[in-house]
């Protein structure tokens, strides 16, 4: 596997691993839905985006059937990107408060977005064999990003998908709990790891994640980054 962004990219485009995702994603670009007739869809594994430079890792669940899977881009085109990239532009980390598809100019400023799985599941649960076999991926993101300090994930999938990936890169202290806002320094050599749940529909639509509980999470973002010197030295 490769050791840079672009080459990970490559990578997670052309995977093939699992079966079931494979089908899955490749028959919602074939039968799409309504609104989007018009497009192309994008069908196939979605990579990483964001700055190669950042010191600010999110990670969430897997591509949107419609949204990613359909742009190719990681958060764009759905709900849960209007929800992430308005916060993230609030919190000066976009450049633009819409992230819609991969050519509307949208830069990200200090933030690498990614997932533990980069096909979209069915019904937004992939399941744990499916994690391990895209978990390579996220492991060599970790290792390609050499001013990470902060990670974010984004529900408790996302969590235990990353913890098990610092697992992989040496991490050997407890496995947090799952709790909105919590943060949790994971150690010398580590990313300080913030958790929130994921800006699904789900969540968003019924208040258990507000506009104003998201801003917060960024804005302890913010604060761990003037307060947390050294990048993770892990994978060197």
């Amino acid at each position: 596997m490769g050791g840079s962004l672009e080459e990970i990219a490559r990578e997670v485009i052309a995977c093939r691993r699992c079966p079931r995702l494979v089908a899955y994603r490749e028959a919602v670009a074939q039968r799409k839905r309504r609104q989007f007739q018009d497009w192309e869809y994008w069908g196939r594994p979605v990579p990483g985006f964001g700055d190669p430079q950042a010191r600010v890792l999110v990670v969430g669940l897997a591509p949107a059937a419609h949204g990613a899977n359909r742009t190719g881009r990681m958060f764009t085109g759905d709900g849960s990107a209007d929800f992430l990239i308005a916060a993230l532009y609030r919190a000066g980390f976009a450049s633009q408060p819409a992230s819609t598809h991969r050519e509307d100019g949208l830069v990200l400023q200090d933030v690498y977005l990614t997932a533990v799985v980069r096909c979209a599941p069915p019904d937004n649960r992939p399941s744990p064999e499916e994690q391990a076999r895209c978990r390579p991926y996220l492991v060599q993101e970790l290792r390609a990003l050499p001013r990470l300090r902060v990670a974010v994930t984004l529900g408790q999938i996302a969590t235990e998908g990353l913890m098990r990936a610092l697992q992989e890169l040496g991490y050997k202290g407890p496995r947090p709990a799952f709790r909105h806002g919590a943060v949790h320094a994971l150690g010398p050599g580590w990313p300080v790891l913030v958790i929130s749940y994921h800006p699904s529909r789900q969540n968003t639509q019924t208040g258990r994640l507000t506009s104003e509980m998201f801003d917060t999470v960024w804005e302890t973002v913010k604060r761990l980054l003037k307060d947390t010197e050294s990048p993770a030295a892990f994978g060197s």
